[in-house]
């Protein structure tokens, strides 16, 4: 079993930065891909970005590219997510969720383990 835990949401401007981080425990070894994930009511979760738990593959959604930045360290086994440019538009509740597939997977339903979330509020 895996156990995430996501920390680092808050209130910001428009324009203004947030960085996310994901905790891994248990088994963390096991696992390939982490991903964030983000919702608002009445809407299906969307993914966010995403990392190769070895090898330092990344993946964004392209209504993030050049603004967020994930990265993962398997050593301390946290995935962050350093959010830039933030604008009204990427206010959410933000998951992060882990896969022990081999392969990658944008659909969340695809992933195992999920964190609580952690809400991030982008006001202009």
């Amino acid at each position: 079993q895996v156990q995430l835990a996501e920390s680092g949401g808050g209130l910001v401007q428009t324009g203004g930065s947030l960085k996310l981080t994901c905790l891994a425990s248990g088994r963390a070894y096991s696992l390939y891909t982490i991903t964030w994930f983000r919702q608002v009511p009445g809407k299906e979760r969307e993914f966010v970005a995403a990392g190769r738990w070895v090898g330092g593959r990344t993946y964004y959604a392209d209504s993030v590219k050049d603004r967020f930045t994930i990265f993962v360290d398997n050593g301390l086994n946290t995935a962050t997510l350093q959010m830039n440019n933030l604008k009204s538009e990427d206010t959410a509740l933000y998951y992060c969720a882990a896969s022990g597939r081999l392969d990658f997977q944008y659909g969340p339903d695809e992933y195992e383990y999920w964190g609580q979330g952690t809400q991030v509020t982008v006001s202009s």
